[in-house]
């Protein structure tokens, strides 16, 4: 398993989302948590070694993302869509960005996806097939 590449999953918990505000109609919080679930084993399914981190909106956001990356090292962090595509989030987005940029290491990719169901073509851009 260490030879597995390492991908850290940043997103919002769907606890926190505003599903009158998404983008996505008819999006409840069952729904995203299980197409995150299902990321996550299509991740780990392409040969990845996954730690998938569900935020806030911006209380704890950027404590938890340091942490993880100060714990572990990572080849690859994918910020999923709701952080980066809802305009509501762009204040987080930035911040998690710096936040990566200076506790992950040089080598680590940053990649982002559309939805949870590109996420494996999201860490392939930059990683390459899982190994």
């Amino acid at each position: 398993m260490a030879d597995k590449a390492r991908v850290l999953t940043v997103g919002l918990d769907p606890e926190v989302v505003d599903y009158d505000r998404t983008a996505i109609p008819g999006l409840t919080k069952e729904i995203l948590a299980a197409a995150i679930e299902s990321a996550r084993i299509k991740l780990e399914e392409a040969g990845y070694r996954v730690h998938m981190l569900l935020t806030d909106t911006g209380a704890t956001a950027e404590a938890v993302v340091r942490q993880a990356l100060e714990r572990e090292s990572y080849d690859c962090v994918m910020i999923g869509a709701g952080v980066r595509a809802a305009p509501d989030q762009f204040l987080l987005f930035e911040k998690l960005i710096n936040v990566i940029h200076r506790h992950a290491g040089p080598q680590t990719k940053i990649c982002f996806n559309t939805r949870p169901d590109d996420s494996v073509a999201a860490v392939q851009r930059w990683t390459g097939p899982g190994r």
